[in-house]
């Protein structure tokens, strides 16, 4: 996947039709939750069940893919974030493109809930470089649950990726994409190989601690965790110090949830060392943003880090993902 080319155009014009219409932006959703809940089920642009292979590959319209994954939790007071991202997809654009982060950027929309309550545990659509982002982004299933035991499936979101992902990025260049995952609470220990069944439809031989199975995402992706102000869990000491330990410095604390696609951006472009964080900051203000103190406040960590870590000719947060692989026990 990842033909086409985003248009703001496309975008307003969908979103005009929407509000003359009443239209929602996820209209999937709405429909599907006003029914029993015992209907509820993946939109099937997002079914992983019997899932091959999501690709970024390069094209003539796209030689230098690069692969980005966004995956939202969507339990709980974690709702709002993909209705507030898909208002600010041409922020995010916008600063990727035109100020020249990255060339040919390809994005995955993906959700996350829990795999041992839930009626659709995990999402995932498609890498893609037009506006049909915006449809898979809108086509995910707000299902609103979770088990209220401050954990969610992420590991599982994690196993998908890295078995069911193929990457031109990666294969042919030995860049890593960046995989954000977005929410306010803990991954199970492990991932289990009865929810990998039922979710995907395929048998692996035994659980995989969630460590391992992140030492394999990461030779694909940079992994990022968000954790948004305004949350259940925002803060809370025990889910921070968990990601940090599986993390590093990938940790990102958000005083300003409307500020998550312009985070994503900079993000991504300290790390192909397209800009400095203050470079970063005055686009954002060049675009007329209001988060520019909440995203330097976000990422100064990030950049110091990454200014102390780089290696010539490498991504700049390349040594944080290796640094803490595979160290720690839940």
């Amino acid at each position: 996947m990842g033909s086409g080319t985003w248009s703001t155009d496309v975008y307003d014009a969908a979103a005009h039709y929407r509000a003359g219409t009443g239209a929602s932006a996820f209209a999937y959703s709405d429909a599907t939750t006003r029914g029993a809940r015992s209907g509820w089920k993946a939109h099937p642009s997002l079914d992983p069940h019997a899932l091959t292979v999501r690709e970024s590959r390069d094209s003539d319209e796209h030689p230098a893919s690069l692969a980005i994954a966004v995956l939202f939790d969507v339990t709980g007071s974690m709702q709002t974030v993909p209705r507030t991202l898909q208002t600010k997809l041409p922020e995010l654009f916008g600063l990727l493109l035109r100020k020249g982060y990255t060339e040919d950027p390809q994005i995955l929309f993906g959700a996350v809930g829990d795999a041992t309550c839930d009626r659709v545990p995990l999402q995932l659509g498609q890498f893609e470089s037009d506006n049909r982002m915006d449809d898979n982004l809108g086509n995910i299933l707000l299902e609103g649950g979770g088990g209220g035991q401050m954990t969610e499936s992420y590991e599982l979101a994690m196993y998908a990726m890295a078995r069911h992902t193929a990457l031109d990025c990666v294969e042919r260049r030995g860049r890593k994409g960046y995989l954000f995952l977005i929410g306010d609470e803990l991954p199970y220990g492990k991932v289990k190989a009865r929810e990998v069944r039922a979710v995907l439809g395929e048998d692996i031989p035994e659980d995989i601690p969630v460590t391992a199975i992140l030492a394999e995402l990461r030779q694909l992706y940079h992994v990022y965790f968000i954790l948004p102000a305004g949350t259940a869990y925002a803060g809370n000491a025990e889910v921070l110090g968990t990601w940090r330990k599986l993390l590093g410095q990938h940790v990102i604390e958000l005083d300003d949830l409307d500020a998550v696609c312009e985070t994503i951006a900079l993000t991504i472009g300290l790390g192909e060392e397209a800009i400095d964080l203050q470079e970063g900051l005055d686009d954002l203000a060049d675009i007329g943003s209001g988060a520019v103190a909440s995203v330097g406040k976000a990422l100064d960590s990030l950049a110091r880090h990454s200014r102390e870590a780089a290696v010539p000719g490498t991504s700049l947060l390349a040594p944080d993902d290796r640094s803490t692989a595979g160290t720690t026990r839940l």
